[in-house]
């Protein structure tokens, strides 16, 4: 519809549409409370000039006009909140079945990489009609990852997950910013987002041979460091067993419940007593300066495949033990 429309970037994602219309109503309402403004100062400025024999009353007050100018603007804002909060809330709750892609910023230039193993630099390959899920961590300073064409932008912060997700609509090539001043070379931090029919995405990734998929990378790691030997899978160790925690609830030690999110697993490998799992001792070691961001995201992406547990299996989310073994996730 605004295509043809001077500087007006593509829209090429589920979500531009209702962006482009909550924006197209605040520059409409802008435009039309400045033309009001401008004919009221004229028309009063004509009507109340002085002249002989002229005099304006005053009005000491008038509670239709005092209710008239508070409740219109507190109506239409309230609109406006409703429909931002709205369309935020759907911007940052992606689909439960979104593709993942992990994404580490840093200086100068964006590293994605898929749940099937593939590595991109400053270039995205998906495909069209699908949700993607960017699961988003920066390597130094904060960034911003900004893709016009798909009206979506967030910070990526270093030391903890952002997420955004999209829906490409249109098969093509767009561009992708950081948003964010991030240093001298700020301005050359750009990519591209590559969205490709269902068909052409699959040809892609069977391109420059096999790869070993994130949760296989995630499983050697976790094995190289010795998790397995206090994360027993078939039995409860020393620590809690991982096989379906993840998007589950939570019994922390000092009473909470949380659900075991992107977020929770990553801060549970860096700082283990952060949230210690009720019935275990917080003797986990902290690997906070030990991991990069892709080992991370190898071990994050790893406890997410393991499933879910048997029922009634020792470690499951519901039946986690009141005893006194130790190890937080």
């Amino acid at each position: 519809m605004f295509q043809n429309l001077p500087f007006w970037p593509p829209a090429a994602s589920a979500q531009a549409g209702t962006v482009d219309a909550l924006y197209l109503f605040l520059v409409a309402l802008s435009v039309f409370m400045t033309v009001a403004i401008f004919i009221a100062i004229f028309v009063f400025a004509f009507k109340y000039r002085r002249r002989p024999g002229h005099k304006a009353v005053q009005i000491h007050g008038s509670w239709i006009l005092e209710t008239a100018w508070s409740v219109i603007p507190m109506g239409i804002f309230l609109v406006i909140f409703a429909w931002g909060a709205m369309i935020y809330y759907q911007a940052h709750t992606p689909p439960p079945d979104a593709d993942s892609v992990y994404t580490v910023a840093k200086q100068w230039m964006w590293k994605f990489q898929h749940v099937t193993g593939q590595m991109e630099v400053d270039e995205l390959h998906v495909p069209v009609g699908r949700d993607i899920k960017l699961i988003m961590t920066s390597q130094d300073v904060i960034h911003s990852l900004f893709v016009p064409a798909f009206r979506v932008k967030q910070d990526v912060l270093p030391g903890r997950y952002t997420m955004v997700w999209f829906r490409a609509t249109k098969p093509g090539t767009y561009h992708l910013f950081c948003s964010q001043y991030c240093g001298t070379q700020h301005s050359g931090m750009i990519g591209q987002v590559v969205a490709m029919t269902p068909t052409d995405y699959q040809a892609w990734l069977t391109q420059g041979g096999a790869w070993k998929s994130l949760s296989a990378q995630g499983n050697t790691l976790f094995q190289q460091l010795g998790c397995n030997t206090c994360h027993q899978q078939e039995t409860q160790g020393r620590g809690p067993s991982l096989i379906g925690v993840y998007g589950h609830h939570v019994q922390l030690e000092d009473g909470r419940v949380i659900t075991a999110d992107e977020s929770y697993i990553r801060e549970s490998i860096l700082s283990p007593t952060a949230k210690v799992v009720s019935g275990f001792k917080p003797i986990m070691p902290v690997f906070q300066g030990l991991l990069d961001e892709d080992q991370l995201n190898q071990l994050v992406e790893y406890v997410k495949s393991l499933g879910n547990a048997p029922e009634g299996a020792a470690g499951t989310p519901s039946l986690i033990p009141a005893g006194t073994k130790s190890q937080t996730y």
